[in-house]
């Protein structure tokens, strides 16, 4: 336990706003406790104090100031939000709930990880259909470790003149050295395909070696986050850039319910039919099935009514199905002879 005198240190250095000082007293404790044998208790105040740390680097003055209000044409590269999601927030398969775990205690202890030698998990590639939680992820990873995200507007960065995309792509590099967060390439594979029209592909191709040279050069504190729809178009040479890949995938009728019954809250219907809605749920993504819900809420709140009608919430999610399957039929690929290809 605390010596008297460290008690006395920690609330002066508090008062005092001495943070310096704070985190080295309380490493003193957390050494006087592993001397006494208290391991576990030891470990977990370490592990605290790495985390306010690692919080601490968002706020230090001048941080986040330069990418809080972008000038120039960063301004046009890069939309920054502070987000404050959380992983409980997310209903995940418990391998990609793992992993999101891993990533973050690595990124808290990354200073530790660093002195050995070692470098914590931080190049990620998010692979999966839309709505199953890629953005949601940059969100929460963000909000975890307390940095900004950093949006990359591919819509600015990539241009058709050539050697301009490289060069946009240096300063949104330069931003990650500069500026710890989270930052997010959101439909990576404009970048990483190789698809393109004939008089395209050299240009595509150069814009992916700048890339593959930048993230391997990269030995920032920040997090790269990249997400795809399209794992298959991804050029072979990408996935070893990443330290890792996390699969997402449609939800099953538990996990269909486990969001219903999240998002619905006191609104929730009772009796609540799981089965009957776990069926109208199939095909449908976590951010449709969310969309759903949502609806039938905003119908009890207009109505100031006091609970969802089950009935009403089972017609919201067919409708949601019925219009992602006119999408999916829309966004068919077609032949030369114009007919959908299968």
């Amino acid at each position: 336990m605390a010596s008297a005198d460290q008690l006395k240190a920690l609330v002066k250095s508090h008062i005092s706003r001495d943070d310096n000082q704070f985190y080295s007293v309380a490493m003193q404790v957390a050494a006087h406790e592993a001397k006494a044998g208290h391991g576990k208790l030891a470990e977990e105040l370490r592990d605290m104090i790495d985390a306010a740390k690692t919080r601490s680097i968002s706020s230090e003055p001048g941080k986040l100031v330069p990418l809080a209000r972008p000038r120039g044409e960063l301004a046009n590269l890069l939309d920054v939000s502070y987000p404050k999601n959380r992983l409980a927030d997310m209903v995940l398969d418990p391998t990609v709930f793992e992993q999101l775990q891993r990533i973050m205690k690595e990124q808290r202890l990354h200073a530790r990880i660093r002195e050995h030698g070692l470098s914590p998990r931080r190049k990620i590639l998010l692979v999966g259909p839309p709505g199953t939680g890629k953005t949601m992820t940059a969100a929460v990873l963000a909000g975890e470790l307390g940095v900004p995200l950093f949006l990359v507007r591919l819509d600015s960065l990539i241009t058709k003149f050539m050697g301009e995309t490289a060069a946009k792509l240096r300063q949104v590099f330069d931003a990650v050295s500069d500026v710890r967060g989270v930052y997010f390439f959101d439909e990576f594979d404009a970048i990483g395909s190789q698809r393109g029209l004939a008089n395209d592909v050299g240009e595509i191709r150069r814009v992916l070696n700048s890339f593959l040279q930048m993230i391997e050069r990269d030995q920032s504190t920040s997090l790269i986050l990249a997400a795809t729809n399209h794992p298959e178009i991804l050029d072979y040479a990408l996935f070893r850039r990443f330290d890792d890949v996390i699969e997402y995938h449609l939800p099953t009728p538990e996990q269909a319910m486990a969001l219903i019954r999240s998002r619905l809250g006191t609104y929730a219907p009772k009796p609540l039919p799981a089965k009957a809605l776990a069926a109208k749920t199939v095909g449908l993504s976590f951010a449709e099935i969310r969309r759903a819900v949502d609806e039938s809420i905003k119908e009890v709140v207009m109505h100031e009514g006091g609970r969802v009608d089950a009935e009403a919430l089972g017609r919201a999610l067919l409708e949601r199905r019925r219009l992602s399957e006119k999408l999916e039929k829309n966004n068919k690929p077609v032949n030369h002879a114009g007919s959908s290809s299968r």
